[in-house]
């Protein structure tokens, strides 16, 4: 008997930073690193990085919605990144780590568009939420050394000095 599992796509600045949130939530299956929300087909690393491809860097999640929600992962993307930044997040600056939510159903849509909404009139932030909310389109998962990189690389300086203190601001093990 096979699993019902859906998809995410989540684009919140680097995303090392999101994979290393989301490859810890149980009830998620996978969490791959890539690009989404460009024009040009199987982008690299170093094409995405000129942000002139149009891609976003985001994180296709993979989740048993058994075990966790899609709304339950929205509330970890807000706390993962600041949805106010545009184009932006921490020194990570251009179109390509853009806060964007990748729908990939109706039902995704509409419960999106409701969290930005609720979270917008919640007063947490005074800036207004800048997260685009796009239909998923072609994921072009990233080369092989983007994959799991908190985890093969948490003694590099973006790990130490990024990464490990969202973790821990996060309750999640770093």
């Amino acid at each position: 008997m096979s699993k019902k599992t859906e998809l995410a796509t989540f684009a919140g600045g680097c995303f090392w930073c999101i994979e290393a949130v989301f490859d810890q939530i149980p009830g998620v299956i996978r969490a791959d690193s890539g690009y989404i929300g460009g024009t040009v087909e199987h982008p690299s690393y170093e094409e995405v990085c000129t942000g002139q491809t149009g891609h976003a860097e985001a994180v296709e999640i993979e989740f048993d919605p058994a075990q966790v929600s899609y709304e339950q992962l929205l509330n970890l993307f807000w706390q993962a990144h600041d949805p106010t930044q545009l184009n932006r997040q921490g020194n990570d600056v251009g179109t390509q780590y853009r806060s964007a939510i990748f729908y990939h159903s109706e039902a995704q849509h509409v419960a999106a568009r409701a969290s930005i909404e609720k979270l917008q009139a919640s007063g947490k932030y005074r800036a207004p939420i800048v997260t685009q909310l796009a239909p998923a389109t072609r994921f072009y998962k990233a080369e092989p050394y983007h994959q799991d990189y908190y985890v093969n690389n948490r003694r590099a300086g973006y790990c130490q000095f990024v990464i490990r203190p969202k973790l821990e601001k996060m309750g999640l093990k770093p």
